[in-house]
């Protein structure tokens, strides 16, 4: 992980820390919150499905400089996702609530190599992931981590080379009550989905994907 993304998900994980200490000073000595249904004493308990829809953008790292060997070797990605998602969630005491999410996305997510007139294009996400938030009653602060994964596709004119890449995801988020069984969520996370090897023009490179991604979701509780 780059400078820039250290930066980016320290300041997040301070924010979220910092929003579940003011919110668990709020309620010392005062009723637990209540608000659709939900309150501070397991509301969030269950499980669900949502849809997402988020903006992601990133890096696409030609580590051998065969594909693309006139500098950038990196080439920017940027583009657009939509997905669902599956998860459950759990509170073990203290307003710590546990959990675990999966989803599955399509990714509008490309870019191209002007220098090497390569194209890239990540084609679908998916993740499994833990979490860990706190229960403030109307709204839930969270982090979030583990396994991700990424199909791309590098194209050179006719030539196309589609590859399925690994790796790990990382962030922070909130989920807010609107309603007992519906709640809105917001989330950033860094993925480094590591290396795969690509055959573009006879040649073998090894291409590290790295991404950011904010979405926007509705989680339904059933």
């Amino acid at each position: 992980m780059n400078r820039i993304s250290l930066l980016i998900l320290a300041g997040a994980a301070t924010f979220v820390s910092a929003s579940a200490a003011s919110a668990a000073d709020l309620l010392i000595n005062q009723p637990a919150p209540s608000y659709g249904g939900y309150t501070s004493t397991g509301g969030w308990d269950g499980a669900y499905v949502g849809g997402f829809v988020g903006y992601g953008w990133g890096t696409l790292a030609d580590q051998d400089g065969n594909i693309t060997p006139t500098p950038p070797s990196e080439t920017d990605l940027s583009g657009w996702t939509v997905g669902a998602k599956l998860g459950a969630n759990f509170s073990v005491g203290g307003g710590l609530v546990l959990g675990a999410e999966g989803d599955i996305a399509w990714a509008g997510i490309g870019g191209y190599n002007d220098a090497d007139g390569v194209d890239f294009d990540i084609n679908w996400t998916s993740s499994l992931r833990g979490r860990v938030g706190y229960d403030a009653g109307a709204f839930m602060p969270y982090l979030t981590g583990g396994l991700a994964i990424a199909g791309a596709t590098a194209s050179d004119g006719p030539v196309d080379n589609t590859q399925t890449h690994f790796g790990w995801t990382g962030g922070v988020g909130v989920e807010v009550a609107a309603t007992e069984q519906i709640s809105l969520d917001l989330n950033y996370r860094y993925s480094d989905y590591g290396q795969a090897t690509y055959n573009v023009g006879g040649s073998d490179s090894d291409l590290d994907l790295s991404t950011h991604a904010v979405t926007a979701g509705v989680n339904f509780k059933f």
